[in-house]
């Protein structure tokens, strides 16, 4: 009897070793989403994938943060988060660093850090969920201005803030890129931050057309940025005259395709990367993955994903849109 019992438990501990490796997510876990703006419709879209998910596994979720893109701002929602106990952080940072000595006690207390969109240093949380390849997001930018303005004349970048790791990644590929023999005729003049703030962004693009008198293109990688910079060519005698690409959603950007200020743009689906990183955040506090390359977890309708270098989960290439499909996609 004794060993039929032992035998029992034996069994009962691979079957449910066995259900967690299939994928079995505790039930319960307490998510948060600390965007780096909460009124910024990318991250709102975003937000609406990572409930999603939530929702999907029986989670408990919520977001919080501020309303300017600052990193200060950010570190007294990561102490309030840490006082309500949360299982997971999902969080993109505003600064590279800054944030990384508050995740780095969270995650001494026990809390599963994934960032999204925006990475911290690799020694402050467990998981990144990147939108896309960096090298493929910087190179592909330069690709499509490059293409419309025929290879030939100065450019700006209009970024978001000086700090934002995944804006400087990005530019520091386009640099690179535009290195290359193809752009020889091609002259990055300036590198503006609009700081993710509309109303200053739509100034910055103003300033540059205004030192920059014969401005070609812009690239704008941030959805803020773009949109601002869009409005204000829409309205100025520069319309359909300097191009204008970058990262930016379909329902922002669709007057400005439609009306001939904008010939196309460039962006990931941002629900499906707020629903990877809610995923990665379970997969995490369930202990399925612990962040190491090569580890596997599934996430949903996005089906299985692999853990790379450093920690970085992908989530998938990037979507042009122009005048051709725009009008197919909602976000």
């Amino acid at each position: 009897m004794k060993n039929h019992k032992i035998l029992l438990a034996a069994l009962a501990l691979s079957l449910g070793a066995a259900a967690l490796a299939q994928g079995g997510i505790q039930k319960g876990i307490t998510i948060a989403f600390l965007p780096k703006q909460v009124n910024n419709p990318y991250f709102a879209t975003a937000w609406k994938g990572g409930q999603a998910a939530i929702k999907e596994f029986a989670g408990i979720g919520k977001q919080v943060g501020p309303s300017d893109a600052g990193a200060s701002s950010q570190v007294s929602y990561i102490n309030t988060l840490l006082a309500q106990r949360q299982k997971a952080i999902v969080v993109s940072a505003s600064d590279q660093n800054a944030l990384v000595p508050y995740l780095k006690r969270a995650m001494q207390q026990g809390v599963k850090v994934v960032t999204y969109d925006s990475d911290v240093a690799p020694d402050g949380r467990n998981v990144f969920v990147s939108q896309a390849d960096n090298d493929t997001i910087g190179r592909d930018e330069v690709k499509i201005l490059a293409k419309q303005i025929g290879y030939k004349g100065e450019i700006a970048i209009l970024s978001a803030t000086p700090n934002a790791t995944n804006q400087n990644a990005w530019i520091k590929v386009m640099q690179d890129e535009l290195k290359k023999p193809a752009y020889k005729d091609m002259k990055l003049v300036k590198i503006a931050y609009g700081n993710d703030d509309d109303q200053k962004s739509f100034t910055e693009m103003q300033g540059l057309m205004q030192a920059y008198p014969n401005l070609k293109g812009v690239i704008s990688p941030t959805t803020v940025g773009i949109s601002a910079a869009a409005r204000y060519l829409s309205t100025s005698p520069y319309k359909g005259k300097v191009m204008l690409t970058g990262l930016g959603t379909p329902n922002q950007m669709r007057e400005f395709v439609k009306n001939g200020t904008v010939q196309g743009f460039a962006l990931w689906n941002p629900e499906d990367l707020g629903y990877l990183a809610s995923y990665a955040a379970a997969a995490l506090v369930s202990g399925q993955i612990t962040g190491k390359e090569g580890q596997k977890f599934k996430a949903g309708k996005l089906g299985e994903r692999t853990i790379g270098k450093n920690g970085v989960v992908i989530l998938g290439p990037l979507t042009v849109f122009d005048k051709s499909n725009i009008d197919k996609f909602s976000f």
